[in-house]
């Protein structure tokens, strides 16, 4: 099945482009194929529990990503020169993430820019295994990274597995488990996460269902100087 994939949207919102990702799937999908994608969503967000996951003011302890180009970098490097914003994706296919990454690279990433705050898509997809094709792809001016086994995903409680994931066929080396090199269908939900330099959260956003993503905007005014966060890096909105 040929998936559908809208050119990202220098001026669209998330949920419109998401809007019309549905809509095609639904005009050219297998019925079958639509509704085991829609309840998949739809009990994720039934589950969802905020207590559970990352949340403003939690204490992040060190963690090493991998990047796609090649190398590790850690937290203190990410954090040396300012906060970083962690962009949580799926793996460099998912045509929703083929949306929203380009989508705050043109939204959002020069307001973090301007405040001295760098972006860092992060995914369990492995580097080995093709993650950069999403970077050149769509020639992102921000770093993206591996997550690997999920160790981060996991311990900010984004991770999930579909509960009626099919058997994956045999020799099959592009599906989720082969792609992540787990063995299993765990995939983190879609999320920002500002991590300051004091190691502290300062936003933090879950989002259960994967076509519904946070808006460039949210984070801008969420970390725009006169909202309510202990320390501020000062944002340009214009």
């Amino acid at each position: 099945m040929t998936e559908f994939r809208p050119e990202p949207s220098a001026t669209g919102s998330l949920r419109a482009q998401f809007e019309a990702l549905h809509a095609e799937r639904v005009r050219t999908w297998a019925p079958d194929n639509l509704r085991r994608n829609v309840e998949q969503r739809r009990a994720l967000v039934a589950a969802f529990d905020p207590a559970k996951v990352v949340n403003v003011g939690d204490r992040v302890e060190d963690f090493s990503l991998a990047l796609s180009t090649g190398g590790t970098i850690g937290l203190d490097e990410l954090i040396a020169e300012g906060p970083v914003a962690l962009v949580f994706f799926r793996f460099a296919g998912c045509p929703a993430c083929n949306i929203a990454l380009p989508h705050y690279d043109s939204r959002l990433r020069p307001a973090l820019d301007a405040a001295g705050i760098r972006i860092v898509a992060v995914s369990p997809h492995l580097p080995e295994r093709g993650l950069d094709a999403i970077r050149t792809r769509h020639n992102l001016g921000f770093a993206v990274a591996g997550d690997r086994d999920n160790l981060l995903g996991r311990r900010f409680g984004l991770t999930f597995e579909p509960a009626d994931a099919p058997a994956p066929a045999a020799g099959d080396d592009g599906w989720i488990g082969a792609l992540t090199g787990t063995g299993t269908w765990e995939l983190p939900q879609p999320a920002v996460i500002v991590i300051d330099r004091d190691r502290r959260v300062i936003f933090a956003d879950v989002s259960p269902d994967w076509l519904v993503r946070t808006e460039a905007e949210a984070v801008i005014a969420a970390l725009a100087p006169d909202a309510e966060h202990d320390r501020q890096p000062a944002l340009a909105t214009g």
